[in-house]
């Protein structure tokens, strides 16, 4: 769909989004940005394209974050939250937390010579990461992972969402008050001493900036990686290359963003007439911000339909760009590298079991939702 849309024009008036599940957030005037180019400028031109939108939208069950604001309430937010990831947490969080969680997992299931890599590693570990960055008790993580997966849900079903909402108010509230009560090195523990020019957040802040965490640190890694062992699996002989040379696991990691992105689309709002990809778009209209289609640009990738680990690094959009550039970048691609890095050092000869037709898909979040395979344990 994607491919057809951009060899007919870079943005169009419609919307590739399937709205019959949520027609109640349908905005009247649609129009969608396939091209990389188009998909660039949105997202570097906040002023003419903001993202106030999410206020009507997710936005009404995680509370006022980020991922809505502008200009300098944006920015103010983004330097106090960024204090809870800065790059020496990163440097500890590996070895302390990222590389037990995601070895713990493996030994559950590498004795037994076959797992369901989604069921098994790739939805657990993200979960487990973050809720030892948050520094929550291990046994409410079920319940935890209950509240995330309802929010997320809020388009099926909005009053199950607005529920899990208040309850995960109420429990982050509790661990902010532990927090202020005895200080922890955590990321709320750093969430609520964040300061900057006196300036500290308020609770409402930190627990919708903690809601938010739940798409954004856990739905998408869950799918990124799915979508790279799923293309490794079924590119055996890329896979084999990067089992061989450690070297190519970043590049790995890339292409599997670029070939499949897991959140195809976002969107945005104009906030002025204006004219984009040679199309007039009126004020108040929303676009379509299709990342998934503009990573397979054939103007900037040559043989963009194929996955390929070893092409020539070209920069993707998975991450957005502008000011609202993914802040959990740097902790998406360790937890990913980490996790490949762990199943290749403990598996060999790991095969995907075809017959259930595993397969990636879905619009606009993107993976496969079940990935069985066999090996051997080293």
């Amino acid at each position: 769909m994607f491919a057809k849309r951009r060899s007919e024009s870079g943005v169009f008036r419609g919307s590739v989004m399937d709205w019959s599940k949520a027609a109640d957030f349908m905005p009247e005037n649609l129009y969608a940005a396939v091209s990389f180019d188009a998909v660039n400028r949105v997202f570097r031109d906040g002023r003419t394209f903001d993202s106030k939108i999410y206020d009507d939208t997710i936005g009404l069950f995680i509370g006022p974050t980020i991922l809505a604001m502008e200009g300098k309430a944006h920015r103010d937010h983004r330097n106090l939250v960024s204090a809870a990831f800065k790059t020496r947490s990163l440097a500890r969080w590996e070895p302390e937390i990222v590389r037990p969680v995601v070895d713990a997992l493996v030994d559950e299931f590498v004795s037994a010579g076959e797992a369901d890599l989604v069921r098994d590693f790739t939805v657990e570990f993200p979960t487990r990461v973050i809720s030892k960055l948050l520094g929550l008790p291990s046994e409410d993580l079920p319940w935890f992972r209950e509240r995330a997966v309802e929010l997320i849900s809020y388009h099926v079903k909005f009053k199950r969402a607005f529920e899990a909402s208040a309850a995960l108010r109420d429990y982050f509230m509790t661990q902010i008050d532990l927090r202020r009560s005895t200080p922890t090195d955590d990321v709320i523990g750093d969430l609520v001493t964040a300061e900057i020019d006196g300036e500290k957040l308020g609770d409402e802040a930190i627990y919708s900036f903690l809601r938010l965490l739940l798409p954004a640190g856990l739905e998408t890694t869950y799918r990124s990686s799915g979508n790279l062992l799923y293309l490794l699996l079924t590119h055996p002989e890329q896979l084999d290359a990067v089992a061989r040379d450690r070297e190519l696991i970043a590049p790995a990691i890339e292409e599997g963003l670029r070939y499949e992105t897991p959140l195809t689309t976002v969107q945005r709002s104009a906030t002025e007439a204006t004219e984009l990809g040679g199309v007039a778009i009126p004020r108040g209209a929303v676009i379509d911000v299709c990342i998934g289609s503009a990573n397979r640009d054939e103007a900037r990738w040559g043989n963009a339909e194929t996955f390929d680990v070893f092409r020539k690094r070209v920069p993707h959009i998975s991450f957005a760009a502008g000011e609202h550039t993914c802040m959990g970048l740097h902790l998406a691609r360790m937890e990913t590298r980490v996790a490949l890095e762990c199943l290749l050092d403990r598996l060999s000869d790991i095969r995907l079991v075809t017959d259930g037709d595993p397969h990636i898909h879905g619009q606009p979040f993107r993976s496969p939702t079940a990935l069985p395979v066999t090996f051997s344990a080293r």
